[in-house]
């Protein structure tokens, strides 16, 4: 129904962005990761997505579509409604959620409120199920970028692929942004980050 929202930030307040579009305020939810980068009084366009239920109508507000991505993923987990995936939204933003995944790090989703260790277990059971055996095979050492000599950069490079798969690019896209970056010596979660910046620009 609302794909976005675009107009002047009018009220920030904790898991709430209100989006002032034409005299009309569109109160949305909103992660902390979200709301850490709008201002009161400027412009902002938040991608959005409309819970429905028992006749409630429930506005949820992203700052790009990596957010409401995972967003997706997470409420299609059972167990994982809308509040819980901002909750863990807000203490892990896209790239640092999608490296936990792949990782089976499930200390970080436990760091969200409401959040507890078997909600944690099955969203990256679920999540990192949906990616194929052949995809995570395919994101190794297929790409120069990969093969580079780095301090356990073959496992780095792998995870930041995977990742950003999950977040539903394309090998592809993901190796052809990883080449316009210097890898040597990041971590995974940096080379997501990177990788996610190239990718916006495209």
């Amino acid at each position: 129904m609302f794909y976005y929202v675009d107009g002047t930030v009018s009220v920030l307040q904790t898991g709430l962005a209100v989006i002032d579009c034409g005299g009309v305020g569109y109160a949305c939810h909103a992660s902390q990761n979200t709301i850490s980068r709008l201002k009161i009084g400027t412009k902002a366009r938040l991608l959005t997505y409309l819970n429905v239920r028992e006749g409630i109508f429930e506005l949820y507000g992203f700052i790009d579509e990596e957010e409401k991505s995972c967003f997706e993923m997470m409420i299609g987990v059972s167990g994982v409604g809308p509040k819980a995936a901002l909750s863990i939204l807000s203490v892990a933003p896209p790239d640092r959620l999608a490296l936990s995944i792949i990782t089976g790090d499930e200390k970080t989703l436990t760091q969200a409120p409401g959040i507890g260790k078997k909600i944690a277990q099955r969203i990256v059971l679920e999540l990192r199920d949906k990616m194929s055996k052949e995809q995570l095979e395919g994101a190794s050492v297929a790409s120069p970028v990969a093969a580079a000599d780095l301090s356990g950069g073959v496992n780095h490079t792998q995870e930041a692929v995977a990742a950003l798969m999950v977040l539903g690019y394309t090998q592809a896209e993901a190796l052809h942004a990883m080449k316009q970056i210097d890898t040597v010596g990041m971590e995974a979660d940096e080379i997501i980050r990177q990788c996610l910046k190239k990718l916006v620009k495209q």
